[in-house]
């Protein structure tokens, strides 16, 4: 049975969204647009969801961890955490490539990303759940996932201009923008299997990295140790 008075953030791209789900069922959600300006838009939303709720009255603290705007995915799991940390309740992070429009009833997608500096990812979606983890490819990686998809009929969805990939004109036209949501990754929970959710649960809340995360060298000499 779902949990009720459930805070969901999801901040991995500029469609950003919060919803609350009440002691009822009910679910409200609020919708901002933003890009490097999360941490400024994200709390008179979160305000007018949550800004009544006693402290202990929310159960569950929901968030997408992405992969997508790595800053805006940060300041999603940090306000997320600052809530759960207030009502003493868990906060979860799971992928947000699996609230997409395109998942409905489960059906199987391909999602795919510019990683920069001529690399890509993509991941295999169906029944709500990864089948590839997200996987960073080159062109050729790419095109050949692409393929595969478009033989199998499956819809491709992207967070960017399609027109940004290496791919053939006919294959792009294929290609079509979607966005997480708060709401459907409430759905996307609601429809994951207990042992998947537990999972998620025992892992840390942070952003679903495509490259191992690490410290970046200091530019001046001088810096250095």
């Amino acid at each position: 049975m779902p949990e009720t008075s459930v805070l969901i953030v999801e901040t991995s791209t500029p469609a950003a969204s919060l919803a609350f789900v009440d002691a009822s069922g009910t679910l409200a959600q609020k919708e901002f647009t933003s890009d490097r300006s999360h941490n400024a838009l994200l709390f008179p939303p979160l305000e007018e969801l949550i800004g009544a709720e006693p402290a202990g009255s929310i159960r569950l603290v929901l968030v997408g961890s992405g992969p997508g705007s790595y800053s805006g995915t940060r300041v999603g799991i940090s306000a997320a955490q600052g809530v759960a940390l207030a009502h003493g309740v868990p906060t979860v992070a799971f992928p947000s490539i699996l609230a997409l429009p395109q998942a409905e009833n489960g059906a199987p997608y391909l999602v795919i990303g510019d990683a920069r500096r001529e690399s890509f990812w993509f991941a295999e979606i169906a029944d709500f759940t990864l089948k590839t983890e997200p996987t960073l490819t080159d062109a050729h990686g790419l095109q050949t996932a692409v393929s595969t998809a478009v033989s199998a009929g499956h819809p491709i969805v992207s967070f960017e201009d399609p027109a940004r990939y290496p791919l053939q004109p006919d294959v792009l036209e294929r290609v079509r923008l979607g966005f997480p949501s708060a709401s459907l990754l409430w759905r996307a929970w609601n429809n994951t299997d207990e042992e998947t959710r537990t999972r998620w649960s025992a892992e840390p809340p942070q952003p679903m990295y495509l490259k191992p995360p690490h410290i970046t060298p200091a530019k001046r000499s001088w810096l250095k140790t």
